[in-house]
């Protein structure tokens, strides 16, 4: 092995209990908060097929993300911990496929290498803390090609039906992109194999009839939330269908913008710089991997399935009409792949030096920008945490410098520099940030004396986290129709206050914190000494 296993073992040691710690910083509004309450809906009412939202019901994303956190409720409470835990569980699954996949497509060193940087990507390991539906989705991708590939070379019965669950967990997870990938990555390897009786092999019929078994949960739940309810307006739209959305439009709508659209939606290398960060720190090598694979891909002396499923999903989303960065997830794995076998086909090249010289500029520089950002803009106040950094710092160096060949020091780098990067991020950048989050603070301020029934919404006002950590639903106030409770509350934005005050009612009690959309930052906020005009305040108003 490139990396002795005492180093290997210790990087992965490093890389779960960082992902442990992630665990426990609070959820960010927009996406993480407001599908926790998605879960929260199900696991405080006991209803598990009716997907609905602060906005009524909800049909985008099918129901698995939902379902495994609703039930992780149950067992471990609605905190953040029972929220991330099943992604965490998923990103296991999904480093252990792309070993397995790479121990296929090479050897198991490769495999093990490629593990090692997938767990080290950045967007990867974002997502275990910043948890959508992504990576559930990411690891139900490569476990399906995993599976995909082992079937295609030997034909067990085993391998096409656990193909075929991966397939439908993930389509019950985010839709047609689980198929779509893994089927591209299986195609491009029978047809770098010529293995043509794969094509109409009768255990596709086994596939089809279980992968349909498998998503009928989720058919049946859209059947009975849209499908029964024409009269139910989505969108804008009444007579939707539940099963025609999810088996036809949901991904055709977001390729094509008609329903959703984006800021990035006309710009074409949106996902060329994009990948720069979300796959750093090995991004640059990996430019150079795939289009040193592309150059030689003629010669057939390596496989197809990981540069060209890189290559044509990147020419897919490159002309949807919507796009987010979190779209580079699913292909993470495969570029891991890509990146290890690079490296290791490539390690008694001369020029690794020079990829070494690279990874140090890459590390340094963000690890120096992240360092600067910590201790001028969220100065630690545990000093538990300046002396664990101060530590893995040394410990770094002293590996370092310990490391003979340039590919083990251009591994241990960018592997030991990511841990610190993500080491701050997750114990200081995080949890400083997010008390600039009001609802959050607001619930956790308020616990034990407010009681959170007995909160109701100004018109237009949201705060996804408030409704989570206090474990109550949104209820929004309607002078015409609503009956309040004494004492009631009210949350509203400082910038409502005007309009609040011309309704009439009575203020007898003001509990307000700062609060900064944390997800989208701007120099102006980071900076200390600019923060306090860019904050607005989040109010909860006592009246009667």
């Amino acid at each position: 092995m490139i990396i002795p296993d005492k180093f290997y073992n210790l990087y992965i040691l490093l890389a779960i209990l960082l992902a442990i710690s992630g665990l426990f910083v609070p959820l960010m509004d927009n996406d993480a908060a407001h599908h926790a309450n998605i879960a929260l809906r199900m696991y405080l009412t006991g209803d598990y097929v009716t997907l609905a939202d602060h906005a009524g019901d909800y049909l985008d994303k099918p129901h698995l993300h939902f379902w495994l956190a609703a039930g992780s409720y149950h067992l471990f409470g609605a905190n953040e911990f029972a929220y991330k835990l099943p992604s965490l569980l998923f990103s296991i699954l999904g480093v252990y496929s792309t070993y397995k996949l790479g121990s296929l497509l090479y050897n198991q060193q490769t495999g093990k290498l490629a593990a090692l940087i997938l767990v080290t990507s950045f967007s990867f390991f974002l997502a275990m803390n910043d948890v959508r539906m992504d990576a559930i989705l990411t690891a139900c991708i490569i476990f399906t090609t995993w599976q995909g590939i082992a079937w295609v070379n030997k034909k067990n019965l085993s391998s096409i039906l656990l193909l075929a669950l991966g397939a439908a967990l993930g389509f019950c997870t985010k839709g047609h992109i689980a198929l779509f990938v893994p089927a591209l990555s299986i195609f491009l390897y029978i047809l770098y194999k010529k293995n043509w009786p794969t094509f109409y092999h009768w255990h596709i019929l086994i596939f089809c009839v279980a992968f349909l078994i498998f998503i009928s949960p989720v058919l049946y739940s859209y059947y009975l939330q849209f499908d029964l309810h024409p009269e139910k307006v989505i969108r804008g739209e009444s007579g939707r269908s539940g099963v025609a959305f999810i088996l036809w439009n949901q991904n055709i709508e977001r390729l094509s913008g008609e329903k959703f659209s984006s800021k990035a939606s006309g710009d074409r290398l949106f996902f060329f710089h994009t990948y720069l960060w979300a796959f750093a720190p090995w991004s640059i090598i990996a430019y150079i991997a795939l289009f040193t694979r592309l150059k030689n891909i003629r010669h057939k002396k390596y496989e197809w399935v990981t540069a060209g499923t890189i290559l044509l999903f990147s020419i897919l989303i490159t002309f949807a009409g919507f796009k987010l960065p979190h779209y580079l997830n699913v292909i993470l794995p495969v570029s891991s792949l890509l990146v290890a076998a690079f490296l290791i086909n490539n390690s008694q090249r001369p020029w690794m030096k020079y990829l070494l010289i690279t990874q140090y500029i890459v590390c340094a520089l963000a690890l120096v920008l992240l360092i600067f950002i910590n201790f001028w803009a969220f100065t630690p106040v545990n000093y538990w945490v300046t002396a664990g950094f101060i530590l893995l710092l040394l410990l770094s160096i002293y590996i370092i410098i310990h490391q003979k060949q340039p590919l083990q020091k251009l591994i241990t780098v960018s592997v030991l520099g990511f841990f610190m990067i993500f080491y701050l991020f997750n114990l200081n950048f995080y949890p400083a940030l997010l008390k600039y989050q009001a609802g959050n603070e607001l619930a956790v301020l308020t616990n034990k004396k407010i009681n959170a029934s007995n909160v109701f919404y100004w018109p237009g006002v949201y705060s996804s986290s408030y409704d989570f950590y206090s474990a109550e639903l949104r209820k929004e106030y309607d002078s015409t129709r609503t009956r309040l409770p004494s004492p009631a509350w009210i949350m509203i934005h400082r910038t409502n206050l005007e309009k609040f005050t011309k309704s009439g009612l009575p203020v007898y009690e003001i509990t307000a914190h700062p609060d900064y959309e944390i997800t989208r930052l701007k120099m102006s906020f980071i900076n200390p000494r600019t923060r306090k005009d860019k904050l607005n305040e989040l109010l909860l108003i006592r009246v009667n």
